[in-house]
């Protein structure tokens, strides 16, 4: 999947369908900007930030961005938990 091909992806995951499932699936988030920050923390392993200049859909390599988006598919797909992607995130950013 070329870059173009995959921000599209990324930016209907995370502003679409995850917002959408947030209620039924009970996710501790439903912002889309929270989304983002699980997803791609979870795909570099540690706070994107420190690793990836603003903003991270133009800046972040693509095989993160491709992670990412696994990661989120997973969740959607009920096939991982969105809430132990979120507490390892808050944990990277000293937040628990």
């Amino acid at each position: 999947m070329d870059r173009d091909a995959l921000v599209s992806h990324w930016f209907e995951l995370t502003r679409e369908r995850m917002p959408a499932l947030a209620s039924e699936r009970g996710w501790p988030v439903r912002f889309d900007h929270c989304f983002q920050r699980i997803l791609l923390d979870n795909a570099v392993g540690a706070k994107w930030s420190d690793h990836i200049a603003s903003p991270a859909y133009k800046n972040a390599p693509v095989r993160v961005l491709q992670d990412a988006i696994d990661i989120g598919e997973a969740c959607a797909a009920g096939r991982a938990e969105l809430a132990a992607f979120n507490r390892l995130s808050l944990e990277w950013r000293g937040k628990l």
